[in-house]
């Protein structure tokens, strides 16, 4: 071979090779248009994913369920969603595992709100300990609202049944019953019930992590990608870690009065998160939320244990079952 030829062999195999160093290993992810999904895209566009020489392909769903529901399908390799009751009977059927937290409803943290609208304030709802008697408005039955709806009724010592619970679907549809007066009540995010607040036909009762801290998200791998990608799952639980630890430490800062410090690394920081929710930036800001990676296994056993109290779910789920502990740490949600 001559000199000339070596030469272009060369640099055709180096090339080559690294451009397959740049592609990576392609992952699909699903998840929602959510802050609590930040970490995510801030590695992404932090570079952190290719830095452990992973493609990720972020894939949006409207809804909690069916990521997990593509989780076991195989159409996505992980998952980002909200513990509901559906997502606990799908993950009792086995192929399913919980190995990392997302969200959690904190002390300090407005995420989600009780509301009460202007008319039935008016009429007498000025506090939690009013709501039996009243509808309350919700997104699904079995959903994360409902859930919390059923912890403050056990911490005020009410039934549940008390309140006549309304699912709506969507959270403009609920924003829009309380502006309007058709509901009494409401759990919902604070991001999308803050203009009616704002207006004043919606009047805040308290906050869901002031009142009963819980975590309320996780993120999922079928027994499948464990088993045949274990190392994949490990990488891109790495980059959510770090992304995690960017936002927790610029974005969730305080000062002495307890307001959240701004920063120009934290506006440059919501402005990405932004473009990925298509939410305001100041409306983020009001809705900011602990996102942890680390496991809370028994409040997951207490989750299951009021789902199967409320009948919504098999009797026969186990959390030990569903949860995978060998990816990261456990760690208590914080309480007051």
């Amino acid at each position: 071979m001559t000199r000339g030829r070596l030469v272009l062999t060369l640099v055709a195999i180096a090339f080559f090779t690294t451009g397959m160093a740049q592609a990576g290993e392609r992952v699909r992810i699903g998840l929602l248009k959510l802050s609590s999904a930040a970490p995510l895209f801030l590695a992404k566009e932090r570079g952190y994913f290719e830095q452990e020489g992973i493609e990720a392909d972020l894939k949006f769903f409207d809804a909690a369920v069916p990521i997990a529901v593509a989780s076991v399908s195989g159409d996505i390799d992980i998952g980002f969603t909200g513990f509901t009751a559906a997502f606990y009977n799908l993950a009792g059927k086995g192929g399913l595992k919980v190995v990392a937290g997302t969200a959690r409803e904190a002390p300090g943290f407005q995420n989600t709100a009780y509301v009460a609208s202007k008319r039935a304030y008016d009429s007498g709802l000025k506090t939690l300990k009013d709501l039996p008697g009243h509808s309350v408005g919700i997104t699904q039955v079995g959903s994360t609202f409902h859930y919390s709806l059923g912890l403050i009724a056990d911490k005020l010592k009410f039934d549940v049944t008390s309140v006549r619970v309304v699912p709506l679907q969507s959270l403009p549809n609920v924003a829009a019953a309380i502006k309007g007066g058709q509901l009494d009540a409401a759990l919902t995010a604070t991001t999308t019930i803050s203009p009616v607040v704002a207006s004043g036909d919606a009047i805040v009762l308290g906050f869901v992590g002031d009142e009963t801290p819980w975590m309320l998200g996780c993120v999922v791998a079928s027994t499948a990608t464990i088993e045949k990608n274990r190392k994949l799952v490990e990488k891109v639980l790495a980059v959510y870690r770090r992304g995690a630890d960017d936002y927790a430490r610029v974005l969730l800062q305080r000062d002495a009065d307890g307001k959240f410090v701004r920063s120009e690394e934290g506006d440059a920081m919501l402005a990405i998160i932004s473009k990925y929710t298509e939410q305001k930036v100041e409306q983020l800001r009001i809705g900011l939320s602990v996102v942890d990676p680390a496991l809370d296994s028994a409040d997951i056993a207490r989750q299951i244990a009021w789902f199967k109290r409320q009948k919504m779910i098999e009797p026969d789920i186990d959390a030990e079952k569903i949860i995978d502990k060998s990816f990261v740490p456990d760690r208590p949600t914080a309480s007051k």
